[in-house]
């Protein structure tokens, strides 16, 4: 663990006498929030999420507080409860962690949402390959129902709530969230046109459903916890709570550190957390938050202006971890998935590696996005393979603004931004490949 981490979900997770049965978890005082939850009203809870402005974790960042205020309960329908396991963007894998090593923490902090919202019923959706995850949920799960803290009357209250595990099938597309509710039904994944399929309101079964992320329940126990007042004081305005960041590429302590937003910058997780890149090697560029995510060009000075109206002026080095600064800058910090290159890569080649990617992974609903995807990979498959033409940065670019905003669901970003930040900020790469082609044929 590095020495300036501030652990709070990952406290006890890697320490050697910690395990992940419900009798190590209430040793160090598990499920003594719940306990304590279903002792107040449901909708104090609800307005601690909100004054803590804690945002989801899973990729978008929204304001969870607010996503359980937009709950329709005039209808009358029942209220489900989602868990996001489904993690599945590249570089991603602080979840799986959670799930692992502390999974009595997530159904603990599940349990107290579910009774903050008045939920009955709740679901685990986790990525078909985690099996042991899956299989290790489902014995937490009935480790804690048999003491009274998943089921009927919770806790020895008059509030009972049930969880249940449904294994996804391995498909990218059911991280969106409507996406992941219609593969929950038994359908083909296809997201939902919001308006007006916003989960809140017609969620599964077009009953209201809040869906929220590993990580983000983990915190909304420790919201109850401490109070979101206090928690507020936990990182800064709109960027609070900790973050727990998956580092991978090229440094030599990849892993995953949790701290607290905005305390520690790019800089300092890649050289001192991480322990800097190889000797002899220098950093090239950083996707700040999963593969989705706008590539930060390491020569490249970053300006601009905060939401709070400050400027700046930061390198790649600089750059705070939180949601606004790295969105400021151009990017977002996603998933939390830092993926670092140094000067070895080859950045059309990369992108080649991406591209194939969203390829294999769109659902096919939206014909920019299938025929977009598939039209890019091919382009960097074939400038990998030594076939560049002059023509395909442009041509490249060109298709990735046609895929932009012209989808039903964010995964035509997911899959347009990449090609769209590699080609402008590395154009001259993808230039010298076609340059090479033509050395080359003239040589022939």
């Amino acid at each position: 663990m590095a020495a300036t981490e501030t652990r709070m979900i990952l406290k006890y997770v890697d320490q050697s006498e910690y395990d992940n049965s419900i009798d190590c978890y209430i040793r160090h005082g598990g499920y003594e929030v719940l306990k304590k939850a279903v002792q107040r009203k449901p909708e104090e809870l609800a307005q601690e999420v909100t004054d803590s402005q804690v945002r989801g974790r899973g990729g978008a960042g929204f304001p969870a507080g607010m996503k359980w205020s937009f709950l329709d309960r005039k209808s009358g329908k029942p209220i489900y409860l989602i868990c996001n396991a489904d993690e599945s963007e590249p570089g991603t894998f602080k979840d799986r962690q959670i799930i692992y090593k502390d999974p009595h923490q997530l159904i603990e902090g599940m349990m107290i949402s579910a009774y903050a919202t008045r939920t009955k019923l709740a679901f685990i959706y986790i990525r078909g390959e985690m099996y042991d995850g899956a299989r290790i949920l489902e014995k937490a799960i009935e480790e804690a129902r048999s003491k009274g803290f998943v089921g009927d009357n919770i806790c020895g209250s008059d509030y009972g709530c049930d969880i249940i595990i449904y294994r996804g099938a391995g498909a990218y597309i059911c991280g969106e969230e409507t996406g992941l509710i219609e593969s929950l039904e038994g359908k083909r994944p296809y997201p939902r046109i919001k308006p007006p399929y916003f989960p809140a309101v017609l969620g599964l079964y077009q009953c209201p459903t809040i869906v929220n992320n590993v990580e983000t329940f983990c915190h909304i126990k420790i919201i109850a916890e401490i109070g979101g007042k206090e928690f507020l004081k936990i990182g800064t305005p709109n960027n609070t709570g900790t973050r727990i960041w998956c580092v991978s590429g090229d440094v030599q302590k990849p892993g995953y550190y949790e701290f607290p937003c905005a305390a520690i910058t790019l800089g300092e997780l890649i050289y001192e957390v991480c322990g800097g890149l190889f000797p002899g090697r220098t950093l090239k560029a950083v996707i700040p938050g999963g593969s989705s995510a706008k590539v930060l060009r390491a020569d490249e000075r970053y300006k601009g202006k905060l939401k709070d109206g400050s400027e700046f002026d930061w390198s790649i080095n600089d750059i705070p971890l939180d949601f606004d600064s790295v969105a400021a800058c151009g990017s977002m910090s996603g998933s939390g998935a830092v993926i670092v290159m140094d000067d070895t890569r080859d950045m059309v080649e990369v992108l080649g590696n991406i591209n194939e990617f969203y390829a294999h992974e769109s659902c096919g609903q939206c014909t920019p996005c299938r025929e977009g995807s598939l039209w890019m990979k091919k382009i960097t498959t074939r400038m990998s393979y030594g076939d560049a033409r002059p023509e395909d940065a442009d041509l490249l670019l060109d298709i990735a603004k046609q895929i932009e905003g012209r989808t039903i669901c964010a995964f035509g970003e997911a899959c347009a931004w990449p090609t769209m930040s590699f080609v402008s900020k590395f154009k001259d790469e993808f230039v010298t490949k076609a340059q090479n082609k033509s050395t080359q044929n003239s040589l022939i």
